[in-house]
This record gives C-alpha cells, sequence and structure tokens, in this order.
C-alpha cells in the first residue's frame, strides 16, 4: 500500500535537498527579546502556584514532572490527561489573566514553573509561577489576511500548540511570516527565550500562502513533526503534508505527502499523535480522487515510520465520496485506547475504532456508530473517550471486543476540547467564553466560571490545581481547589 508513497517522497527529497541547512540564533538577528517587563503583559499579581521549582536554571537537562504539560493534551499519546491535579471539588477561583499582543490558539505550556504562550502576533512569553514575566520572543512579523485568498485568522502567526524537549530544553515551533508568506520552525532557550535556530519548513510544489500550520508539534525519533493543511476555505492548490526536522535543526527533513493532485491536508489541531512504538499517526482530509478512482491516502488515518516512510493506513468505504462532499474524516486527531484501540471522529456523524497494531486499509475499523461530527482532540481515561462533538461534549467507552457505548452528551454549548484532571473533565464553550467542569460520571456541568471568548478548538493546560486557557485576549488561569 505504501509503494506510490515511497515513491512521492523519494521524489520530493531530491527537491528539497537545499533545505538541509539551518539559520543559528548567531545569524537571526531579526527576532527581539525582553526580560523581566514587558508593558503589554497585564493583570495583577497572585500568589504562586503550586509548582516547586525555584529556578529556572538548568532546565535543558531537567526532566520532567507529573506537574508539566510539555505539549498538546500533555502527552505524546494526546490523552489529554493529567496527575497533577488534587480532586477538583471546590469553587472555581479566576487567579489571574494574561493580556497579550495577539489572540492565543496555541495550547499553552507548562513545564519546570513557566507557562509558555504563542500569539498570532508571532510573539513567544514565559512567565514563572507568580504569573510575573521571565522573557518575550518577538519572532516577526505575522501574515494578514490581504496577503491570502482565504482563511479566518488575522493576523496568521504561531498557531499550531508548540512542543517542550527535556533533552535540548528548547521549545519548538512554527511561526507564519508575512510579505512574502513562509513558515519558520523555531528552537527556543526554554530559560531565556533566545533563537537557537531557525529554518523553513516550507516545501517546494504548493505556495507557502495555500498551506496553514495548524496541527500540535509532535516529537519522536529525535525529530520534530509538523503537519500542514489548508487555509479555512481550501483555497490555492495547496497539499497536505507531515514534515519532520532533527532537534538541532540540522540535516534534510524527512517528510509524507498523501499522493492525491491536491487537498489531503492534516490540519486538525491534535496534529501527530505517537503510538507506542513511536510511530506517527496522523488524519489526511479530503483530497482530489472521487468515485471511480485511485484511492489516494486522503479521508484516511496514516501510521508514518521514522522516516516518514507509510506503513499502514485506514479509510471509511466511502472515502471517495466523502472527498466529493468535503466530509469525512481530517478534523479531529488519532486517540489511543489502552494498547488495542483507536478512537476517532470526523466532519460528518460516523466515529471509528480500530486496531492499533493494523489500522485495516479500506473499510477495515472494527466499529463504526454514528454519534456526531467531531472537531479539535479528544481526551481519553482507560476505556473512556471524550470526543469534542459540535453539539457537545460526549462519553463514548470501548468494550473489550473493540465496540462503542455512549455513556452521556453533554449541554450543547460546550463544544471544546477537553482535558482530564482532578476527577473531572475540563472543556470550553468557547462562544460563550465559559470553562465548564463536568462529572465523569454524568456529564452534568458541576462548576462554571467565565474566562473570556477563545477559538473554536480552544483547548486548557493542566498543572497541579491550575488550568491555563488561552483566550483571544491572551490566556487566563483558573485555580480549581
Amino acid at each position: 500500500m505504501a509503494t506510490g508513497a515511497n515513491r512521492t517522497v523519494a521524489l520530493l527529497i531530491i527537491a528539497i535537498a537545499a533545505l538541509a541547512g539551518c539559520t543559528s540564533s548567531a545569524d537571526n538577528a531579526s527576532p527581539s527579546a525582553t526580560r523581566a517587563s514587558d508593558p503589554s503583559i497585564a493583570g495583577p499579581s497572585t500568589a504562586g502556584r503550586s509548582i516547586a521549582v525555584p529556578s529556572t536554571a538548568g532546565v535543558s537537562s531537567a526532566g520532567l514532572s507529573s506537574a508539566d504539560w510539555p505539549m498538546y493534551h500533555g502527552s505524546p499519546d494526546r490523552s489529554g490527561r493529567s496527575t497533577s491535579m488534587p480532586a477538583a471539588n471546590g469553587p472555581l477561583q479566576l487567579i489571574h489573566s494574561f493580556t497579550l499582543d495577539g489572540e492565543v490558539l496555541a495550547s499553552p505550556l507548562i513545564v519546570h514553573g513557566l507557562t509558555i504562550l504563542a500569539t498570532e502576533n508571532d510573539s513567544v512569553y514565559a512567565f514563572d509561577s507568580k504569573f510575573q514575566p521571565v522573557w518575550r520572543r518577538s519572532l516577526g512579523s505575522p501574515s494578514p489576511a490581504q496577503e491570502r485568498l482565504c482563511g479566518n485568522i488575522d493576523p496568521l502567526g504561531i498557531t499550531g500548540t508548540p512542543i517542550y524537549d527535556p533533552g535540548t530544553g528548547s521549545i519548538y515551533l512554527v511561526a507564519e511570516h508575512g510579505g512574502a508568506v513562509r513558515h519558520e520552525l523555531y528552537a527556543l532557550d526554554s530559560t531565556t527565550g533566545a533563537v537557537r535556530w531557525s529554518r523553513s519548513v516550507d516545501l517546494p510544489g504548493v505556495s507557502a500562502k495555500d498551506m496553514q500550520q495548524r496541527g500540535a508539534l509532535a516529537i519522536a525519533h529525535g525529530r520534530v513533526w509538523v503537519s500542514f493543511g489548508a487555509q479555512a476555505g481550501d483555497c490555492g492548490d495547496y497539499k497536505g503534508r507531515v514534515v519532520a526536522v532533527a532537534l538541532d535543526g540540522r540535516g534534510a527533513p524527512v517528510f509524507y505527502s498523501p499522493p492525491t493532485v491536491r487537498g489531503g491536508g492534516i490540519w486538525n489541531p491534535n496534529g501527530p499523535t505517537i503510538d507506542a512504538d513511536g510511530n506517527v499517526l496522523v488524519v489526511s482530509a479530503n483530497g482530489a480522487a472521487f468515485p471511480g478512482e485511485a484511492y489516494d491516502h486522503t479521508n484516511s488515518v496514516l501510521r508514518l515510520d521514522a522516516s516518514a516512510r507509510l506503513l499502514d493506513s485506514f479509510a471509511p468505504s466511502d472515502w471517495a465520496q466523502n472527498n466529493q462532499g468535503d466530509v469525512g474524516l481530517g478534523s479531529q486527531g488519532v486517540s489511543l485506547v489502552g494498547s488495542k484501540w483507536i478512537v476517532l471522529g470526523g466532519k460528518s456523524g460516523p466515529v471509528y475504532v480500530l486496531r492499533q497494531s493494523a489500522l485495516g486499509g479500506i473499510g477495515g475499523q472494527v466499529d463504526m456508530q454514528e454519534i456526531c461530527r467531531s472537531f479539535g482532540g479528544a481526551a481519553v481515561e482507560a476505556d473512556d473517550v471524550y470526543l469534542p462533538c459540535t453539539d457537545g461534549v460526549r462519553a463514548v467507552r470501548v468494550d473489550d471486543t473493540g465496540h462503542l457505548h455512549v455513556r452521556w452528551h453533554a449541554a450543547s454549548s460546550i463544544t471544546g476540547s477537553p482535558v482530564l484532571g482532578g476527577g473531572r473533565i475540563w472543556v470550553m464553550d468557547t462562544r460563550g467564553g465559559v470553562l465548564h467542569s463536568l462529572d465523569p460520571e454524568t456529564g452534568r456541568s458541576v462548576a462554571q466560571i467565565a474566562v473570556g471568548e477563545a477559538n473554536r478548538f480552544a483547548t486548557p493546560a493542566v498543572s497541579g490545581p491550575d488550568v491555563v486557557i488561552p483566550t483571544l485576549a491572551g490566556a487566563v488561569v483558573v485555580r480549581t481547589s
């Protein structure tokens, strides 16, 4: 099944050999850093969070603790589960607000006592456990809407959730820059915000202005993995792809792009999910092949190895019809349930169960049920999956035979991508600007607090008793106990 894809990868590697170099921080004088204070950072000082890190010294060699949230949904499997939050039985308190220089669509990161926030104005901020500024890094100018044929983010800067690597002490992120629109991968020193290196992750064959980097970054096999889809509206001749660059920025990247003429965006905010073997699982959306045409690995779940070669895939039996109608898969990332199952939904009603050991090819699902339209990233606890449905979060359980059972359906306004901690589900009503604490047994909202309007894909970070929520003004911190 992977033969055509491997041929595509081989040809593309030849085409981008010139991209093998990177720019070190010494060569990158344009981004500016601000330490200790910044006039754009607002909000009263409050008591510090219970993250016991008195100094950021030595972060580059330090490991991670249960209080850290170093990537989208906290872990490579994207489970969204925190073990550091105490039982959340008390009232919710909004203890701090960050007013920043742009909208925050990416999930916050929390590492070694630092809260890291990235904005659509191509800025990155770090705050200590008392919410005081440690550094700010401006990476350049984002892309304004008039530079692009379509899209719904203005300006467009840092959208995909960054990732922290404890081995290097680096924060990796992709910033979209304006002018000659381009996507630049940066490695920042987590203690100072200094740019360690940067390099382009745009590839030949499509216009960079037609591509959007929305998916969260992942790390596997010594590489940072970056997924690309289209701008909202699917304008231009975009083509989905996953690009992987060595953690030191050196050497030629490896990458995969579905062998379709156009489309196949790998765009969902969850980004790549990493399985227990270190393989990379991504979901491609609608492509160019319609009924009667050859399968082009779009509307599919794709498993890639360390070199971005296609190992395995799944597509619904009606993948071509889904392509034609711009429905089907693509809008939700892969959720790993135990060691056996994969669960995912998409832009139309079906939710699928696949085997982790073998994705199943075309029509090879273990179970499929019409449940909901699902956009974003799910959360997983044991055999329960909490889906970000457009008409309210649903809880589904996967039994021993791989069949789905719907347990409950939350209120229709609660549509964000959920995370778990303190015996509760934390999820946004993004339009109403309200954070909800749901009972995992019933789906009932047991506590709520207004936090401000957020993007439809907003998902919180959890550390100790605190939930950090990205908003259109910056971010807020809610204490849960």
